[in-house]
């Protein structure tokens, strides 16, 4: 079903608020709405006159006034931006076999159907799964993509602690900031040997082993609670 930009954001001042990242959610759900979409189809075949499409690449019948009133030069220009911006991310692509201003949808772009499609995916791009450790990803992931930052923060602590803990074979009454210092226990302390932690690296130099220790418990201590 199409949808004009204006149905989509009906006032010109909530547009021209909107950053260029949210605003290319907006006409990404514009272009997918036309009809005939299928395959690398767009409209007519699947290609978009960047020159002519605010004014003239609209459905049959649909109206041709602006649809912002006397703000439609500032829409335009609003628009154009976003285009570029799907355009940089590969959303939106040049016809080889059209003239230099024809594009296409890309197979992601047809993909995010919707505006909100289109924020949980840059929701997923900020934190790419790959760089993430496996079992860290599958515990915190899902609630990462759902916007509950602070409970994928907290799950993702709390992974590090049980592995510390299974590392250093420490008991289940063993945990926060207090079970960081005990695993990474400096080898040297204020001069004096002692046992070092089960996890400490002894062949660094001891103001570094004790800064390994400080960056474990500080980060638990900080990070790891509903707040």
């Amino acid at each position: 079903m199409f949808q004009s930009l204006s149905s989509l954001v009906p006032n010109a001042a909530d547009l021209l608020s909107l950053e260029v990242e949210k605003l290319a959610g907006v006409l990404l759900a514009h272009l997918n709405s036309y009809e005939g979409l299928s395959g690398n189809s767009v409209y007519h075949r699947g290609r978009f006159n960047l020159g002519n499409f605010i004014g003239s690449m609209k459905p049959t019948g649909y109206m041709s006034k602006p649809e912002y009133g006397d703000k439609q030069p500032e829409v335009t220009h609003a628009i154009m931006e976003a285009w570029a911006w799907l355009e940089s991310e590969a959303f939106l692509v040049r016809d080889p076999e059209q003239g230099a201003d024809w594009y296409f949808l890309s197979r992601r772009a047809q993909r995010l159907k919707t505006h909100e499609d289109f924020d949980a995916y840059r929701k997923a791009s900020l934190l790419p799964r790959g760089q993430l450790h496996p079992l860290i990803a599958s515990e915190v992931y899902p609630a990462f993509l759902r916007g509950k930052y602070d409970t994928a923060i907290f799950e993702a602590f709390r992974e590090v602690e049980v592995v510390v803990r299974e590392a250093g074979k420490f008991g289940p009454n063993n945990y926060g900031p207090d079970l960081m210092r005990a695993a990474f226990r400096p080898a040297d302390k204020k001069g004096q040997a002692v046992t070092p932690g089960p996890l400490t690296d002894t062949q660094l130099p001891a103001a570094e082993q004790e800064a390994m220790a400080n960056l474990f418990a500080g980060a638990i201590g900080l990070y790891k609670k509903p707040a």
